[in-house]
């Protein structure tokens, strides 16, 4: 299982960097709904495989399709609101990305006591199905002009780098492949990426173009973004561990305490667009990076005979301004890049949040079992274990305001408002 979990996030990452010329080149509904179809193909093939080498190899074509829906997806909005909407476009958009860690869990567990296990991939079909109708209905079928051929050397150096880094962040530890080999993947990634680098930087047209980190507010987005987005990426792996093994709940009551963030998450979607025109982005970026880091820093504060309602609070809260955070990242993204760019700029944004979540949890684990190693590193969790690791994990978020500190007060004012 850890495996096909891993191919499908190493099938993401060889292939969100071409989402964005793909589109380009082919027109993003046409694109959209390939991407829609092949993701149902390897649900399919899911549901169908009897074997573990079938099984990976079907969860490699889900994320063939899933490596171009979110991107192009958000594309096709960026493109299709006039600017001073995106704010509340992005709001909701991210919507299915906050409950889909949260409520995935408990949804497959109820699916697989009660059906059978394939049924979570075959539930993925008449979704599939409605999604390539109202792509076709309410998608444009537009296409950019004299797109440039596909960088070859690029794609296969950025997708040599993420699929490495990818790959060996999360398989770091989990026993998937040996310590060594893991290592000598991270490291050929890293060279990988550095040669990118080079490369991306002499090319006319590169795959990812990271000329566009010259913009401020991009550069805000992408690394600020992902220095904060590794707290989102351990939260769903500390804290049901956190209410299972250290405080005895079932699963089910860890996944109810859990789904309060969402709650607060959806609370804060009307909230966005006022906020960041009453405040603009500078000032609730850095602001909320370090109010939404107190609020995970206060897990460090739970134990067994906490109160349920208290951890609700806290959790319904700290998902209220997690989400804010995420709203205003995604957003501030766009503000100086024109509809020429918006493709590259959409992908280089998807790269660093796919590398992002990856990280998060490695860190998360990394951490915990560091402090597990303390007291001799028995197989058991101890409920000391999740605090240093919830501290390590927020202060690397809240480094975030070293990017989120250098924009300027007006940055990205023609999409929030504020004047």
């Amino acid at each position: 299982l850890k495996l096909a979990l891993t191919a499908y996030l190493l099938s993401l990452a060889i292939f969100i960097p071409a989402s964005g010329w793909t589109a380009d080149r082919f027109g993003a509904r046409k694109v959209f709904r390939a991407a829609i179809l092949v993701f149902a193909l390897g649900s399919i093939l899911c549901g169908l495989s009897s074997s573990l080498p079938q099984f990976v190899a079907a969860r490699m074509i889900q994320g063939m399709g899933g490596a171009m829906m979110t991107p192009v997806g958000r594309l096709v909005l960026m493109r299709s609101v006039p600017r001073s909407e995106i704010v509340r476009a992005l709001a909701w958009l991210t919507v299915p990305a906050l409950i889909g860690p949260v409520i995935g869990p408990p949804l497959g567990g109820f699916i697989t006591t009660y059906f059978h296990w394939r049924w979570i991939f075959w539930i993925n079909i008449p979704i599939s199905i409605l999604g390539v109708a109202l792509a076709t209905i309410f998608i444009a079928d537009v296409r950019e002009k004299d797109t440039p051929p596909l960088d070859v050397g690029g794609f296969v150096m950025i997708g040599v780098a993420l699929s490495c880094l990818i790959f060996g962040f999360s398989a770091l530890g989990r026993g998937i492949v040996a310590g060594p080999v893991d290592a000598a993947l991270i490291l050929v990634g890293f060279l990988s990426l550095g040669l990118y680098v080079r490369h991306a930087l002499t090319t006319p047209h590169p795959i990812l173009d990271l000329r566009l980190l010259a913009l401020p507010t991009l550069r805000a987005s992408v690394g600020g973004g992902f220095l904060f987005r590794l707290g989102l990426g351990a939260t769903p792996f500390l804290l049901p561990l956190l209410f299972q093994m250290g405080f005895g709940l079932d699963p089910f009551q860890s996944g109810s305490l859990t789904f309060v963030s969402t709650l607060g998450a959806m609370a804060m979607k009307p909230t966005a667009g006022p906020i960041l025109k009453r405040f603009g982005f500078r000032n609730v970026l850095v602001a909320n990076a370090l109010i939404s880091t107190a609020f995970f820093l206060a897990n460090t504060l739970f134990t067994a005979a906490t109160p349920h309602a208290v951890i609700i609070a806290v959790l319904l809260t700290g998902g209220f301004f997690r989400s804010l955070q995420f709203t205003a990242i995604n957003a501030v993204a766009y503000a100086e890049v024109d509809d020429r760019r918006m493709s590259h700029a959409t992908s280089l944004a998807a790269v660093g949040q796919q590398l992002s979540l990856s990280v998060g949890v490695t860190l998360g684990a990394g951490a915990l079992e560091f402090t597990r190693a303390r007291h001799g590193g028995g197989s058991a969790l101890e409920v000391g274990d999740f605090a240093p690791a919830f501290v390590v994990v927020g202060l690397v978020s809240a480094a975030s305001v070293l990017f989120f500190s250098r924009l300027t007060p007006d940055a990205g004012a023609e999409i929030s408002g504020r004047r």
